[in-house]
């Protein structure tokens, strides 16, 4: 089986220069970097926040979308450490800062090289945020892998319809609109529903990363048995007008099946909920943790 990496090493050069000059700009405060090893490669995380006292306690774990890393997560950064630790990951086998050196055959490989992380961080229990890609990885994480998570925040999760045409055609879309005039991209991003094509200095680490093969399992829509099995406060927070799944379906299903679930559909939101509504979601991950 393939892994992900960089088709060669002037690619990953390119990329490697343009995501520490990223960092610099969208996260200049101060952090711990780690790099982390564990039976798929060494996975990159950053941590901030609180290390002693009485906000403490268990951290919040950010895991990216498809084709992005911890970067994305770099308007939530500092709001979500004025009130517990942060951890936001490089998830292997993504453009970023980690090195996959195992491929990965399914969602319980994701889920063993995710809990394998929480333990090389010394994470009893944690607060994992995952969106799109990885709102299905923490999900499978907890259901491969229980213990180790005290809540789950989902943006707009995988998992719950397979990926087709109207899919496609939003990230192809918003491909196209991310690469005209910047003066023209505000109005382009509301034809289109997607907020993220305005996050500048992502599109353009997202462009470095054309040199990026991916291979990565593609997430099954998770069974009605799986769903029961979910047992820890979880919040499922769709986008209405998303064009990965239909909001409200996937919001009826999950309340009937999951006694420990809240949904949360946000008007007017897509599927590039994280950057839509950020101060919104960022409110509600504060308060999925303090549960």
């Amino acid at each position: 089986m393939p892994i992900s990496q960089f088709k060669n090493d002037r690619a990953a050069g390119r990329f490697r220069a343009a995501y520490e000059r990223t960092l610099a700009e969208l996260w200049p405060g101060p952090r711990t970097t780690l790099d982390l090893p564990t039976a798929f490669g060494t996975t990159r995380v950053y941590r901030t926040g609180p290390r002693t006292g009485p906000q403490s306690g268990e951290p919040i774990v950010l895991l990216p979308g498809s084709g992005g890393n911890a970067l994305m997560w770099h308007r939530y950064v500092d709001v979500l450490a004025r009130h517990r630790p942060v951890i936001a990951v490089d998830t292997i086998g993504e453009p970023g800062a980690s090195t996959q050196t195992a491929p990965m055959a399914d969602g319980r490989d994701a889920a063993a090289w995710l809990d394998e992380l929480l333990a090389a961080l010394e994470v009893d229990a944690a607060h994992v945020v995952g969106c799109s890609y990885g709102g299905w990885l923490a999900l499978s994480h907890q259901l491969h892998h229980p213990g180790r998570t005290a809540s789950l925040t989902l943006v707009d999760p995988a998992g719950f319809a397979g990926f087709g045409p109207r899919f496609y055609a939003w990230l192809i879309v918003g491909g196209l609109a991310a690469a005209a005039p910047l003066p023209l991209r505000p109005r382009l991003a509301r034809l289109v529903g997607n907020s993220a094509i305005l996050e500048g200095e992502l599109m353009g680490l997202m462009r470095e990363s054309t040199g990026f093969r991916r291979a990565l399992p593609v997430p099954p829509v998770f069974s009605d048995e799986e769903l029961r099995r979910l047992d820890v406060p979880a919040l499922f927070l769709l986008g209405a007008r998303s064009a990965l799944h239909d909001a409200r379906a996937v919001g009826e299903r999950v309340g009937g099946l999951v006694a420990s679930a809240r949904v949360e559909i946000v008007p007017g939101a897509g599927h590039a909920l994280a950057t839509d509504e950020p101060e919104l979601v960022a409110d509600r991950i504060r308060r999925t943790a303090a549960r």
